[in-house]
This record gives structure tokens, C-alpha cells and sequence, in this order.
């Protein structure tokens, strides 16, 4: 269920000067390699991270005093190779890798004294499983040259995703394994390539959305059913580029700022619904639009598709809708809402592999059939 619009500041409280500014949580990897691959500073001042994937990132500010300038750091899991420092221009002074700890790289941005930043205004944010962006707010454009080391674009977003074995946090939610491999097989084929297609999961990381009947939290079944409906329109020849393939935290602009990039020719955003636990006898399935007719005919082609695989799960519609994801993207673009997790019909499903298997084939059958125009 789509929620408002969070704010990525995390207030830790201070620790001394120091205040941190963001905090995505992912799943830590165990390594002692630097989960740093590659950065780089717009003359705009963006900071862009690569990463390995699905890792935790903490970022801190510290403004300057007795003739310092404020400095911004981020904290990463893993030892670098060596430690340095570079040059920087302009009001950047310098950037340093260094290792505070056997287990930590830290790159650090050192300012002129004097320089304003905005510290309440920025934000860290993941936009794929292996990227971060911040912008360094506060900044004129052109006070620093660009500078960088890695491939920051190396590793394209648009990846395929892997199954995964599931670990809800109530070993209830879900109930063993969904018997038949996923096959693409039936559903209608397009021309390789011709199509791009941007699958959001909604919610993740410590944002769950609803959290329904025997602890069915909504982030664990769209992530499920979206990584399924990826791998069926991969295999059908569309290129899909997903805003997230772990349970990691993803804000709403990064994932359209995402989508808008990419060059797709649908958005479909995945959810489940709730109304709360004294409702059980609300269930259902709807869709969302914005605004276009061609929205309006993906809505209607996943709609159709998503209730002929939950018999009794009243038709709640296709409707106009005006949440974030669906009305900032550029392409035809709707939101599924693909039953409540409240529902003494619809979660028991939900809460199955099977029924979560039977989701994201008939969401890629209505993705392919609105791609080929049917």
C-alpha cells in the first residue's frame, strides 16, 4: 500500500558536532574487501556511489569552526586496499579513502572554510541495489571541478534479477515452496529488445507498507512477485529495469528519477493493500492510473489479468490516482494493488508461493498483452 512521502534524514542525535544525515538499510554482507567501487562528484555537486549490492551506508555532517570547513563523510562495510587523498577544486578541498577500522572504508570530503552547506537538505539515497546519490545542497554549481575514480556506470541497472530464498521476519507469513519452476511458457512473446519495462516493489528496508493477518508484511510479497515478473518479461524478451531487487530502502523520487532515465515504455508499481485488522471482510483487487489513456490501458490489462488468478477477491477497479510514482513518471504508467494483507481472502493467498506465483504471471501476461497492443 503506497504511503506518503518519508524523509531520508535519520536524526541519531548528535555526537558531539556531529549529526548523521542518512541511513538505508540492507542486508550486510559478511567480506573484507571495501563495498566501495567506484565514486564520482558532479561539477553540480552530486556525489554518485557503486557499490557491491545491498549493503548498509551511513553518511555524517560536521560543520566547520576554528578556521575548518564543514565535512561530509560515509561509512562503508569493508577495508580498503589503500588508504589516500586527493586533490580537490574549488570549495571541495580535498577527498580521502581511509579506514577507520579493519572493517570500514570512510570517504571523506574536506570543504573551505566558510563554505554553507545545507546539512537538513540532504539526503543519501539508494537508487538501484548498487548505487547512492547525494546532492551536496547548499553548493553554487561550477564552485568544484568534477572528480571521481571507478566506473560509476559500470554494472548497468537494468540487471537480472536472482530468486532468493525468503527469510520473512514471522516464519508464519509464508508457507513452503510454489512446486512447478517459474516458465514464461503461454505467455505471448515481442520482439527482443523493441520493449523496456521499469517494475517498482513497493516499500522495503525498514519501511514493510501494510503488515497484515500472521505478521504478512506487504514489502515481502511484492518483492517476491516483482522479481518473478521481471524474470517472465526477461524471458519474453523485455528488458526490465527494477527500482529494487533486495529489501533495501528506496525513497519515491530516486525510484521515477529511475524510470524516467531509462528510456521504458511502461511503469508498473506493485503493492498490496490493507484497511486495518478489524476489517478482515475487506478484500479485493484494483489499479491505479494518472491520467493518459495508455495508462489507463496498462491499468486495465494487469487488472484484468491479476483478478482472473483470485476467484472471489471482489473487483475494486480501475481507478485515477495521483500517488507520486504513477504522476511524476514520463511513460504510461499504474499502480496494482494485488489484495489486502487484512483480508481473510486475500492474505491467506498472498501469504502462499503459489498464489504469489500466480501474481506474477498474470502480471506479465498483462504487461506483454499491453505492449503488443492487445
Amino acid at each position: 500500500m503506497p504511503g506518503p512521502l518519508r524523509s531520508r534524514l535519520r536524526s541519531g542525535g548528535l555526537i558531539g558536532c556531529v549529526a548523521s544525515l542518512a541511513l538505508l538499510l540492507g542486508a550486510l554482507p559478511a567480506q573484507a574487501a571495501s563495498a566501495l567501487a567506484a565514486w564520482r562528484i558532479s561539477r553540480d555537486g552530486v556525489l554518485e556511489l557503486r557499490t557491491t549490492p545491498s549493503i548498509t551506508l551511513q553518511a555524517f555532517y560536521e560543520a566547520g569552526q576554528g578556521g575548518q570547513g564543514p565535512r561530509i563523510w560515509i561509512d562503508l562495510p569493508g577495508a580498503p586496499q589503500r588508504t589516500r587523498s586527493l586533490r580537490g577544486s574549488g570549495v571541495l578541498q580535498e577527498i580521502r579513502i581511509g579506514k577507520p577500522d579493519a572493517g570500514t572504508t570512510r570517504l571523506v570530503l574536506e570543504f573551505a572554510p566558510g563554505t554553507e552547506l545545507d546539512p537538513g537538505a540532504m539526503r543519501l539515497v539508494g537508487t538501484a541495489r548498487d548505487r547512492w546519490r547525494l546532492e551536496l545542497s547548499g553548493l553554487r554549481s561550477g564552485s568544484i571541478a568534477p572528480v571521481g575514480e571507478g566506473d560509476v556506470e559500470a554494472a548497468a541497472v537494468a540487471w537480472r534479477p536472482r530468486p532468493a530464498p525468503w527469510q520473512p521476519s514471522s516464519p508464519s507469513a509464508f508457507q513452503g515452496g510454489s512446486g512447478a519452476p517459474l516458465r514464461a511458457t503461454g505467455l505471448p512473446g515481442l520482439a527482443k529488445g523493441r520493449f523496456t519495462v521499469v517494475i517498482d516493489p513497493g516499500h522495503g528496508g525498514p519501511d514493510p507498507g501494510a503488515v497484515g493477518i500472521g505478521g504478512l508484511r506487504e514489502t515481502d510479497v511484492v518483492l517476491d512477485v516483482s522479481l518473478q515478473v521481471a524474470r517472465l518479461l526477461q524471458d519474453r524478451g523485455v528488458r526490465v529495469v527494477l527500482t529494487r531487487t533486495s529489501d533495501i530502502d528506496v525513497d519515491l523520487p530516486p525510484r521515477v528519477a529511475l524510470a524516467n532515465s531509462s528510456g521504458a515504455d511502461a511503469f508498473l508499481s506493485i503493492h498490496a493493500n490493507a484497511l486495518n485488522m478489524e476489517r478482515p471482510d475487506v478484500n479485493g483487487i484494483e489499479t491505479f492510473y494518472f491520467q493518459s489513456s495508455l495508462s489507463r490501458a496498462l491499468a486495465s490489462a494487469v487488472q484484468s489479468e491479476v483478478l482472473a488468478v483470485s476467484p472471489g477477491s471482489p473487483d475494486r477497479g480501475v481507478k485515477p490516482g495521483r500517488f507520486f510514482v504513477i504522476r511524476r513518471t514520463v511513460m504510461p504508467a499504474a499502480l496494482v494493488e494485488t489484495g489486502f494483507v487484512t483480508g481473510d481472502l486475500d492474505s491467506p493467498r498472498l501469504a502462499t508461493a503459489a498464489h504469489r506465483q500466480q501474481l506474477a504471471v498474470a502480471i506479465a501476461r498483462g504487461i506483454l498483452s499491453y505492449l503488443g497492443g492487445g
